[in-house]
């Protein structure tokens, strides 16, 4: 099942999985079992031990690296052992160029963890390819970048920059949080490895924690293989189970998230209570053309800067009804928050603002309720 010229909806469903070959059924079992027999030292049916691999993972890692068409995918216990685990591939002394515009979480990871290893990291806005080339050293080991980048949902080009990492012989990295494979393949666009923060899109229920790593080539999958053994960050068995079964409902979900927000965003628009409104599908969007050649979708996160300052962000904030205010996204419901004391705090303010990202943003994660119920809701809470 790992066909590329089946479709979508089919790999999604099938792709990974086969009957349990002793009792016919349908689902991968959830293999609960820390340890395998072994025949002879050495000689095992594929397995083990559950950290270095696990069959229900497995069967979950396959789907997706078929979704995202790579040759290996990795299941981890978060979006952030994820990341920790690629940026383990470097060394002290190297150097990462990053989009100036990413989640607080890896930048905490970047600045205060990292930076602590000896590993130096460049912020720059990526959607500009001459001033990301002016950031590249000797020591240039990585790129990393996301688009839609989080919160401000600039859209980069995934093929420019890579072409240019591998012009200075630099791994690609791409977050496809935002965007999940149904929309957006960075692999094929050239990037050598692309992460999710499961627990998002993937999930998409706001019921589970989880990572995800696909990798383009072997060789890159043997690195990670090791890492993750290593490291020891996996994604637990019943999780695995629990994401192969929310693939299965990725495109119907994808497809109802992206029909949502197009019209959220086309009425917010007009709102007399926001100033702006950021939404790659919008063509008011800087870098729509990009996003619409290198995606095949415009997702369902919409970013805002409301009137009133951060005054009158509260005043949404606090008076919605059906969107939830929480962090996270991807849901099936509709959340709503604020980067700026959210998930962007731990990112010092100066910095925060020097970006984009000022006390007036809202980001709101469109879910997959009545659209007129999501419109009324927001209408009523800014006025």
């Amino acid at each position: 099942m790992k066909n590329k010229k089946l479709g979508f909806e089919t790999r999604a469903i099938h792709a990974g999985q086969n009957a349990d070959p002793v009792t016919g059924a349908i689902m991968t079992p959830v293999y609960m079992s820390s340890t395998y027999v072994q025949s002879s030292p050495g000689v095992h049916k594929g397995y083990e031990y559950t950290r270095t691999s696990n069959p229900t993972r497995r069967a979950y890692e396959d789907c997706l690296a078929s979704l995202e068409e790579g040759v290996r995918g990795f299941a981890f216990a978060s979006g952030c052992a994820a990341t920790t685990t690629i940026l383990h591939m470097l060394s002290s002394g190297d150097h990462i160029i990053a989009a100036d515009d990413l989640y607080g979480g890896t930048v905490r990871l970047f600045d205060r963890v990292f930076k602590q290893m000896g590993i130096e990291v460049s912020y720059v806005k990526m959607t500009d390819l001459k001033l990301t080339e002016t950031a590249v050293r000797k020591n240039t080991k990585m790129f990393w970048l996301e688009t839609p980048t989080n919160p401000l949902l600039q859209v980069i080009d995934i093929k420019k920059i890579c072409a240019l990492a591998k012009k200075v012989k630099a791994l690609s990295v791409v977050d496809n949080t935002f965007m999940s494979p149904y929309f957006q393949k960075p692999l094929t666009l050239g990037a050598d490895i692309v992460m999710h923060s499961a627990t998002k899109y993937i999930g998409g229920h706001s019921d589970l924690l989880g990572g995800a790593i696909v990798t383009s080539t072997d060789a890159l999958a043997e690195k990670i293989q090791f890492l993750t053994n290593s490291l020891g960050g996996v994604c637990s068995n019943m999780d695995s189970f629990l994401f192969l079964r929310s693939l299965k409902t990725l495109p119907i979900r994808m497809r109802a998230h992206e029909a949502n927000a197009k019209k959220l965003a086309d009425f917010l628009t007009a709102h007399s209570k926001v100033e702006r409104v950021i939404y790659p599908g919008l063509k008011s969007h800087p870098q729509h053309k990009i996003a619409s050649q290198q995606a095949s979708g415009f997702g369902g996160m919409i970013t805002i800067y409301v009137k009133g300052g951060l005054k009158g962000a509260k005043k949404i904030l606090e008076n919605v009804k059906i969107f939830q205010l929480a962090e996270s996204l991807g849901g099936v419901e509709s959340l709503i928050e604020h980067p700026a004391l959210m998930t962007h705090l731990s990112i010092p303010k100066e910095r925060r603002e020097k970006i984009g990202v000022h006390d007036n943003l809202v980001r709101l994660s469109v879910g997959i309720e009545s659209i007129e119920d999501l419109i009324q809701d927001l209408d009523s809470a800014l006025r």
